[in-house]
């Protein structure tokens, strides 16, 4: 897809750049209120967690049924769970081979002509397919990032209001800047007299069906083999993850585990995955040897991994979806930062616990070089070390079990 966005992107870019402005002699667009919006963001849905501030305050302004959103297919499920765009109202790309992507793509064009919405936002910092859809989508407003003096790859010239990308943001703050941005005067960027908000730490958590969430109790006995309630820890290893820089090297999870599993003769380990890392992933239970360490691979659906979150006191997981979502639940979340960071991507939630070493090559993976990174030897994970987690998930622990000793809920 970045070879798609790359030798098909630029040249689409620089012809649509080069329409928009033979178009734009002979017709101008009178200022009007925004009426309609849609928000452009294809994939990594984690970071649309950290959008539903800035998804929450347009439906406020705007109402739930003139707030639109374009996906791929694979990621809507998040925005599902939130439930703060009508379903009708999400718009699908589906990327299973170029026929279906591009057949999908224009289908997806067609409809949100046929909405008639006015403006827009490209939530993607560095995607050019993200600026062409923007563009082709027919909206009279379009905010997104503009590469000024060859900071980003270039993507044409698509944005009316054409931002200028500050690195030194949180994406939250970043997302939310750009719904204030609709309001302002095209010519005025990139210059933006106004002032970064707060990190709003007010996420939504989320409710399940009690019939759900038996399902998932009866899924959780089979794997650990006891009907006994269960002190649940997860550890999500990321045995295929796509960005192999962010993750921390398994052994490691067996080692925590191990030492956790001695110190709590009362807790129990889950090894969590997607269905494509099962053998992996079963091969980690094997090595920590346990009968209170089991794997939950492969198991769960993504309503139903939500779920597990809900029913688990922590989970530790590297800088991914599963540490965004997780936030939607009342579970703790230790998160490994490694070539991405957590001043930028991290979640504002009073659960979250990031981890980062600092040193002096990270972050390498940003918006700045399209995400590809140089490094071939991921020092950034490797220096976080077992006692550092461990230690982490103790005091985790150990807090929550005092609350709910003292009769608290969490």
């Amino acid at each position: 897809m970045r070879r798609l966005d790359k030798w098909i992107g630029v040249p689409v870019c620089m012809i649509l750049t080069q329409f928009e402005l033979l178009r734009s002699v002979f017709q101008r667009h009178a200022p009007s209120p925004v009426r309609r919006l849609l928000f452009i963001k294809l994939a990594e849905q984690g970071a649309t967690v950290l959008a539903y501030p800035t998804l929450r305050a347009a439906v406020n302004r705007l109402g739930a049924q003139n707030v639109f959103f374009l996906v791929f297919e694979e990621n809507r499920f998040i925005l599902d769970a939130l439930g703060i765009i009508p379903h009708q109202n999400v718009i699908v790309i589906r990327t299973c081979g170029v026929t279906a992507l591009l057949a999908s793509t224009v289908s997806a064009i067609y409809k949100i002509r046929q909405f008639h919405i006015d403006s827009s936002i490209d939530m993607e910092f560095f995607a050019r397919s993200s600026a062409v859809l923007s563009y082709l989508s027919g909206t009279r407003v379009r905010v997104g990032f503009h590469a000024f003096a060859a900071d980003f790859g270039y993507r044409g010239d698509l944005m009316t209001h054409r931002l200028s990308y500050n690195p030194y943001l949180h994406v939250m703050q970043t997302y939310r800047l750009m719904l204030s941005a609709i309001d302002l005067h095209p010519e005025s960027f990139p210059t933006f007299g106004e002032r970064a908000p707060d990190l709003d730490r007010d996420l939504p958590l989320l409710k399940f069906d009690e019939e759900q969430i038996s399902k998932v109790r009866q899924s959780l006995a089979r794997a650990a083999q006891t009907d006994s309630p269960l002190s649940l820890i997860l550890l999500n290893a990321n045995a295929s993850d796509l960005i192999p820089l962010r993750r921390w090297p398994s052994e490691r999870y067996v080692s925590m585990a191990r030492m956790l599993l001695d110190r709590f003769p009362e807790l129990h380990i889950a090894f969590t995955g997607a269905p494509a890392e099962v053998e992996p992933v079963n091969k980690l239970v094997q090595q920590v040897g346990s009968k209170r360490c089991f794997s939950m691979a492969g198991c769960t659906t993504i309503n139903q991994l939500l779920i597990l979150y809900d029913l688990a006191e922590i989970l530790v997981t590297n800088d991914s979806g599963p540490a965004h979502f997780a936030t939607l639940t009342p579970v703790d979340v230790v998160t490994l930062f490694g070539p991405e960071t957590p001043f930028l991507f991290g979640s504002p939630s009073l659960r979250n616990h990031s981890i980062y070493a600092k040193i002096a090559c990270s972050p390498c993976v940003n918006a700045f070089n399209n995400r590809l990174s140089s490094c071939r030897d991921n020092q950034c994970m490797k220096m976080i070390t077992v006692d550092e987690v461990f230690n982490t998930v103790v005091k985790c622990y150990e807090s929550r079990r005092a609350i709910n000793t003292g009769g608290v809920s969490i």
